[in-house]
């Protein structure tokens, strides 16, 4: 398969030669590590900007549009301040894992390491692992997997949901943002039938095995996206209602579903080691990655807080299906909805580059194309049967981030700083601290997995005795 990208593989690499006197240094030295890493950087790559607008792309998706749910779900006061700290945390866990990176290349004296290469290799720090360090990877890869797919389901839901509103009040639209007294609602086809409908569109989307011929659509998308984003922002800004009166801190029983949201939001923390393996200079990452995460934890309080309070208790899985019927905050949803389709190709060439080369690699060389092909539009058959089944886009975001992006997030990086740095000094209160992080990732996924799958199976039996009565 030919891809000039590759997230699971870094960049290209020059191996420079060392003299006698170097080879003899201890691999772990100060000294060896600091001219690895100088080594390191002095590829070519993106530049500090380039690194810092792929970051900002990899955290922002439909996970935004969610948050002012999120905050309805934790209070207008408890909201925004755990999502401070949940972007603390993350940003911290994603330094974490660079620094854990940098550590394991400069002592195995390699140019760059994945997301699953850091787990395998810390493991073998660790004698009574080392024989199963495998199982890193292979844990670390499945997560991915999950997580993109996750984020592929989380797209059909949405484009499903916001296409079929668009249709439903087509023929009542108009050009008065200020009320929807003239918009009538004419339903539609179930969402489900709308998803079937977007299939088709989307394997052909997948078909594109090399990113590059996307790149035009995705700058578009990318644009569309920033666009939206201000016409959202300017209509809550200047419908907040006054006075405000919202509870300031939720029930405790829809805080899981808080954090499951919160944290498929930060989702970018598996694009974190590729953005850095690609840098000119990833001595600079550390600035990158606290600046661009800072922009992103605002911009995430920011909507959830003054999304929750323009729509209140009526908010929606997504502030795009709250916005009032007229042509301009339509064309919003339609363009937003654009961008979110383009960028299913990106969140699924992860799982494809996992999952295509090795089903490939087994097959004679006249049926790769075939192969390679039928599993893309097996995968997208699969993302699109698990949105059918679970149509709630705000239980699915809950789900999802739960599951996998906790694991990716707030459980794994810590673990590996201890494997990593375990028989180096290791102070007992990093040790401790680590623990802590683990231990609230793992409660998160616990609780959040397990109340997201309950408020699936309430809906669904709350609709069925809708439609049963519907029917008499």
């Amino acid at each position: 398969m030919n891809s000039d990208i590759n997230y699971q593989d870094g960049p290209a690499f020059s191996q420079i030669e060392e003299s006698p006197a170097e080879d003899e240094e201890p691999v772990h030295s100060p000294t060896r590590m600091q001219r690895e890493y100088e080594r390191i950087g002095g590829r070519t790559g993106s530049s500090f900007f380039q690194t810092l607008i792929h970051l900002l792309k990899g955290n922002i998706g439909t996970g935004l549009l969610g948050l002012p749910l999120a905050v309805k779900n934790a209070g207008l006061v408890m909201g925004p301040l755990s999502l401070l700290v949940m972007g603390i945390v993350a940003v911290h866990c994603m330094s974490i894992l660079v620094k854990c990176s940098h550590h394991l290349s400069a002592k195995l004296g390699k140019p760059f390491l994945t997301y699953g290469d850091a787990v395998e290799y810390g493991m073998e720090n660790v004698s009574w692992l080392r024989n199963h360090s495998r199982w890193g990877r292979r844990v670390v890869n499945f997560f991915l997997i999950v997580t993109q797919l996750g984020f592929c389901c989380v797209y059909f839901v949405f484009l499903s949901d916001n296409v079929k509103q668009v249709v439903e009040a087509a023929n009542g639209t108009t050009g008065n943002c200020e009320t929807n007294q003239t918009a009538v609602i004419v339903p539609s086809y179930d969402s489900r039938l709308y998803m079937l409908f977007i299939l088709p569109f989307i394997i052909l989307l997948v078909f594109t095995r090399n990113l590059k011929f996307l790149a035009p659509f995705s700058f578009v998308a990318n644009v569309v996206m920033c666009v939206s984003l201000v016409l959202i922002y300017y209509y809550c800004l200047t419908h907040i209602p006054n006075p405000v009166d919202l509870p300031k801190v939720g029930r405790a029983i829809d805080f899981p579903l808080f954090f499951g949201t919160a944290i498929f939001a930060f989702e970018g923390i598996g694009v974190v080691l590729p953005l850095e393996n690609k840098m000119q200079k990833p001595q600079s990452f550390s600035m990158v990655l606290y600046l661009g995460m800072g922009i992103v934890t605002m911009l995430y309080i920011s909507l959830g807080t003054i999304g929750y309070i323009c729509f209140g208790n009526h908010i929606g899985g997504s502030i795009t299906l709250n916005l009032p019927d007229c042509w301009l905050y339509q064309a919003v949803k339609l363009l937003y909805s654009f961008g979110i389709y383009i960028t299913y190709a990106l969140q699924f060439y992860v799982p494809a580059e996992i999952l295509i080369p090795q089903a490939v690699a087994r097959v004679d060389p006249r049926w790769e194309l075939l192969v390679d092909l039928s599993i893309r539009v097996g995968l997208v058959i699969f993302t699109c049967a698990l949105a059918i089944m679970i149509p709630e886009l705000d239980l699915v975001i809950s789900l999802v981030g739960s599951v996998s992006s906790s694991a990716l997030a707030l459980i794994l990086p810590p673990f590996l700083q201890i494997l990593t740095f375990h028989n180096e000094g290791l102070s007992t209160w990093v040790v401790l601290k680590n623990i802590v992080i683990s231990v609230f990732g793992l409660v998160g996924f616990v609780a959040g997995t397990y109340i997201s799958i309950v408020e699936i199976i309430s809906r669904s039996q709350s609709k069925q005795i809708d439609g049963y009565f519907q029917v008499m």
